[in-house]
């Protein structure tokens, strides 16, 4: 006699599988369809890891993680350094709305370094890498972020 596994058994050991699956990052879907709850697409994610690898982790990370020690301590030259977008710093402050305004217009007129985008970067790919640094928030920044009136 063959002994079958319990459903609820292999339900569980398959959700937990999934959960456990590294390819994916926080607030992404497996399948590139709109990710949970976020104003986003798995697809924007996976383009804007690229734009972002290009245009902005020489300053701010690959993973949005920053590349300087105390982002909040000023050069010399007393312009801010880059701040990580991951989550840990103020990005998730401003609405998409700001946070596209700074890519625009850079972060000179806020006492950074960073270049203006707004000849640089097509509105989609600003956004894709948007999504792509929002995809490390987790889901208590991101609900905070909401709740600011992030997508106003």
């Amino acid at each position: 006699m063959a002994i079958t596994p319990m459903p609820a058994l292999v339900l569980a050991v398959a959700t937990a599988l999934v959960g456990c699956s590294p390819s994916r990052g926080p607030g992404q879907t497996q399948n590139g369809t709109p990710v949970a709850g976020r104003w986003y697409s798995t697809q924007q994610v996976q383009d804007g890891r690229d734009v972002f690898g290009v245009q902005c982790a020489q300053c701010h990370g690959a993973e949005a993680q920053g590349v300087t020690v105390d982002w909040r301590q000023r050069f010399e030259d007393g312009s801010f350094p880059p701040p990580p977008l991951n989550g840990t710093a103020h990005a998730w402050h401003h609405p998409l709305t700001v946070l596209l305004q700074v890519i625009n217009q850079g972060g000179v007129p806020l006492g950074g370094q960073m270049p203006a985008f707004a000849d640089r970067l097509s509105d989609k790919d600003k956004l894709a890498a948007i999504a792509y640094f929002q995809s490390f928030w987790d889901d208590e920044v991101y609900l905070n972020w909401e709740r600011m009136g992030g997508t106003d």
